[in-house]
Formats: structure tokens, sequence, C-alpha cells
């Protein structure tokens, strides 16, 4: 599994690695189907006295991607907010991917009325 963090008008210090890495610690130990992960984190200039936060999160399943965004005045809040978001995306595909599971043609019943 890749896991690539970047900063857009920002500097990735290793506190904000570290907490970004300890968050997706938890996705990872509850879905084990991850290939890449891609990791923004941004500064937006609105205004001076308006600085927001930016936090973004491209997710590789085997199958399927998953995208996530979160905006916040802190940095650690946006990413709290954002893997929030991932967890629910996490557990919707997961409950989707075992809903689909096929049953195979040996336990399927027969059926009568072709005969």
């Amino acid at each position: 599994m890749n896991l690539t963090i970047s900063g857009h008008h920002l500097e990735i210090t290793p506190a904000i690695r570290s907490h970004v890495e300890s968050k997706l610690d938890r996705m990872k130990r509850n879905f084990d189907g991850v290939i890449d992960i891609s990791v923004l984190l941004a500064v937006d200039n609105v205004s001076d006295k308006e600085k927001s936060q930016r936090a973004e999160i491209k997710l590789n399943l085997s199958g399927k991607t998953l995208h996530a965004e979160s905006v916040a005045q802190d940095l650690y809040a946006a990413i709290d907010i954002l893997m929030d978001k991932l967890d629910r995306q996490l557990v919707k595909a997961k409950t989707k991917s075992k809903e689909h599971s096929r049953e195979s043609v040996k336990n399927m019943p027969l059926d009568d009325s072709a005969s």
C-alpha cells in the first residue's frame, strides 16, 4: 500500500504526518483492500483575516476509488472531519461488497417450473 501526503502552500511537518498516519491506521485495520492513499493538505487564503485549512483524500480500493474533502479553520480539525467522512464511505463500500457477494451455483435452489 502506497501512502502519499503532500501539501499545497503548506509544509508537512512530522507532527502533521504522524497525525494523518495514526488516523489512517484505524481505516487500514478495518478495511484491508486499500491499494493506494493520496492525501492533500492545503491552506486557502480567502482573505487576510480568514484562512481556511483544506484536507482531501483519494483512496484507491480494489475495484473502487473513494474521494473525500473537508474544510475547517484548524488543519487538525479538517483532518479529523475528513477521516470521519472517509470512515462512513468505507463502511458503505464494505457493506455493499458483502451484499453483492454471489452464491455458488451449487447452493442455488432448483426451479421446478423449467421441467
